[in-house]
C-alpha cells in the first residue's frame, strides 16, 4: 500500500506567510506551504495536522468502520472501528471527523453526501480526518466557515494511463534508484507520451498492483507479462511535490483517467407501455462477490434504445452506488425513480478493467447523474395497524395511536430523519425530518416516538445503545411509532435536558 501520510504530531510550529520549517521528526516540510500561499492559515494546524487514511476493502466486504451524524455537529463522526480491519490498521479512530473523501472536501456536507462519496469510491478510499477534540478547538479558533481540509490544486492529480504498445514498444524506459522507487523516461511521440504519462513521472502501480516493494527485475517481468497493453498509475513531479508538502499519500483514488480503454456508461430510461424492457438478476461477478446484472434486454424497448446490453453490470442508480446492496433493495431503488430512471452500467470488458485496477468506475464517470432532490431515490410507505393506543407512563401525555413505517434508504443510504433521546427519558423520538426524504414521504413527523424497530422494542434504559442498534439495522427499516404533536413533544422535554447523538450509518 502506498504512502500512509505523516505520523501523528502535536507540536507543529508554523512560520510566517509563505514560509515553512523542516520537521526532523517527520522528515517533510511543513505541509501548510501550498495553502498559505493563497490563504493566511498561519496557526491553522498548530495542534495537529490532519491525518490521511488510505483504506481498502478486504474480501470485497467493507472498510471496517461505522459513521454517524451528531445533532448540531459539523459533519459525520467515526463512531466505531472494527478490530483487525483496514480502518484500524491505517489509524482511523473512534471520534475522528471526516474532512475529505479522496479529493472531495466534505467537512461541511451532510451525512448522506459523505456516505455517497465513500461508497462511490469502490474498493479503495482516501479519508482526511481530524480527531474530534482538535477539530472542535480549531473550529472555535477559525470559525465555522473556515476550510480545514487540504486538497490538491485543479488538475494536479495522479494519472491512470492505459498504454497500448506500438512499433516502438510502450515508449518508456525505467530509471531505478532503490527498491520501490521507479521513474519513467519517455520516448518523444511514443505510446506512453500519447497516453498522457507526464515527463519525469514516478511509477506507482502496474495494472492495479503497487510497485512499492518491487525490484527492477520483478517490475520488468510484470510489464512483460502485460502483453500488448498495460495500465500505469503515475505521478508527475508537481503532484508529488504538492502531496509531499501536504503530507498526503500518492493514492490511486485521487487519480484522473487518461486514454482509458473502457468507461462507465450512463443510461437514461423512460418507461414504455411494456415497462423498461430488461431483467435484473443477482449473480457473482468477476471478484466473486454478488452483484446486479442486466439480462433479457428486449429489442425496441427503452433499455435497448438507451444503450443497455445483455451482461452489463449495474453500478449506480440515480448516481448512487449500489455496490453491496441486495437484489430487493436495488429493485426498490429503481422502482422509486418512477417512470424515468438513470442507471450507470459497465460492460464485461469494462468490469474486468476496473476490477483489475481496483478502482470504482464511478470515479471516472464524466457526467455523473446525481439526483436533484431526496425524493428521486427514496422509497417509503405507511402501513396502518390495528394495535390499540399504547400506554406510556414515562411521558406526561399519551400517544395518538400507532402505525408502522417502512423505510428504504435514500441518497447515500440515509433515511431522512434524525433520532434523539433525552437523558431523563425512557424512549426514542424523531427530532428532525428532512423535507422530501424517505421519512417525510412516509409521513414521519417531529415528535413521533419509536416503539419498535424491526420488531424489537426500544423502551427502557440505555437509549444511546438503542440509537446505535437502530443505526446499524439492515434495510428496510420497519418502525412502529406512536405519533405525538410537536407542541406536546416540546413540553415533554425537561428543562435543560440535552439531546444525544442522532442517526448513524451502518458499516462502511
Amino acid at each position: 500500500m502506498l504512502g500512509l501520510g505523516a505520523p501523528r504530531q502535536r507540536d507543529w510550529k508554523l512560520g510566517e506567510k509563505r514560509k515553512f520549517e523542516f520537521n526532523p521528526k517527520l522528515g517533510i516540510d511543513n505541509p501548510v506551504l501550498s495553502l498559505v500561499e493563497d490563504h493566511d492559515l498561519s496557526g491553522l494546524w498548530s495542534l495537529e495536522p490532519p491525518r490521511f487514511c488510505l483504506l481498502s476493502k478486504e474480501n470485497g466486504r467493507n472498510f471496517g468502520f461505522h459513521l454517524k451524524q451528531e445533532l448540531g455537529g459539523a459533519g459525520p463522526v467515526v463512531c466505531r472501528v472494527e478490530p483487525g480491519t483496514s480502518a484500524q490498521r491505517q489509524g482511523l479512530q473512534e471520534g475522528d471527523r471526516i474532512l475529505g473523501v479522496n479529493n472531495h472536501v466534505v467537512e461541511h456536507e451532510e451525512y448522506a453526501v459523505v456516505v455517497r462519496h465513500i461508497r462511490a469510491s469502490g474498493p479503495r478510499v482516501l479519508l482526511t480526518v481530524w480527531t474530534q477534540h482538535v477539530h472542535d478547538v480549531t473550529r472555535a479558533q477559525q470559525g465555522n466557515d473556515a476550510h480545514l481540509c487540504p486538497t490538491l490544486g485543479p488538475g494536479v492529480r495522479p494519472r491512470l494511463c492505459h498504454i497500448v504498445k506500438d512499433e516502438g514498444g510502450f515508449g518508456f524506459s525505467i530509471t531505478y534508484r532503490h527498491q520501490g522507487h521507479f521513474w519513467l523516461g519517455l520516448s518523444p511521440g511514443g505510446a506512453a507520451e500519447r497516453a498522457g504519462v507526464p515527463p519525469g513521472a514516478r511509477l506507482l502501480e502496474v495494472n492495479g498492483v503497487s510497485v512499492e516493494r518491487f525490484t527492477h527485475s520483478r517490475l520488468s517481468r510484470k510489464i512483460w507479462q502485460s502483453g500488448e497493453q498495460v495500465t500505469l498509475l503515475v505521478v508527475g513531479p508537481e503532484v508529488e511535490e504538492q502531496c509531499r508538502r501536504l503530507g498526503m499519500p500518492l493514492a490511486a483514488p485521487l487519480a484522473e483517467g487518461r486514454a482509458l480503454p473502457n468507461k462507465p456508461r450512463c443510461l437514461h430510461l423512460e418507461k414504455g407501455p411494456q415497462g423498461f424492457g430488461f431483467l435484473l438478476r443477482e449473480e457473482k461477478g468477476l471478484d466473486g462477490q454478488l452483484g446486479q446484472f442486466l439480462w433479457e434486454v428486449d429489442p425496441g424497448q427503452p433499455a435497448r434504445k438507451a444503450g443497455m446490453q445483455d451482461g452489463d453490470r449495474l453500478v449506480a442508480v440515480a448516481g448512487e452506488s449500489v455496490e453491496g446492496l441486495g437484489h430487493e433493495e436495488t429493485v426498490s431503488r429503481i422502482r422509486a425513480q418512477g417512470s424515468c430512471v438513470s442507471l450507470v452500467v459497465v460492460d464485461p470488458e469494462a468490469d474486468r478493467f476496473f476490477s483489475m485496477v481496483r478502482l470504482s468506475p464511478l470515479l471516472f464517470l464524466e457526467s455523473p447523474e446525481v439526483p436533484t432532490s431526496p425524493q428521486d431515490t427514496c422509497s417509503a410507505f405507511l402501513v396502518d395497524t390495528k394495535d390499540p393506543p399504547v400506554e406510556d407512563t414515562a411521558t406526561p401525555f399519551a400517544p395518538c395511536g400507532s402505525c408502522q413505517c417502512v423505510l428504504y434508504p435514500g441518497p447515500g443510504g440515509g433515511y431522512g430523519f434524525r433520532l434523539s433521546c433525552v437523558a431523563s427519558g425512557h424512549c426514542l423520538f424523531v427530532s428532525q425530518v428532512t423535507p422530501g426524504g424517505s421519512a417525510d414521504q412516509a409521513g414521519l413527523q417531529m415528535g413521533d416516538v419509536i416503539l419498535e424497530v424491526n420488531g424489537y422494542p426500544t423502551g427502557g434504559e440505555n437509549n444511546p445503545e438503542k440509537l446505535q442498534q437502530l443505526a446499524e439495522a439492515q434495510p428496510p427499516l420497519c418502525l412502529k411509532l406512536a405519533a405525538r404533536s410537536w407542541q406536546g413533544w416540546e413540553a415533554w422535554i425537561p428543562q435543560g435536558s440535552q439531546e444525544v447523538s442522532a442517526l448513524a450509518s451502518g458499516l462502511l
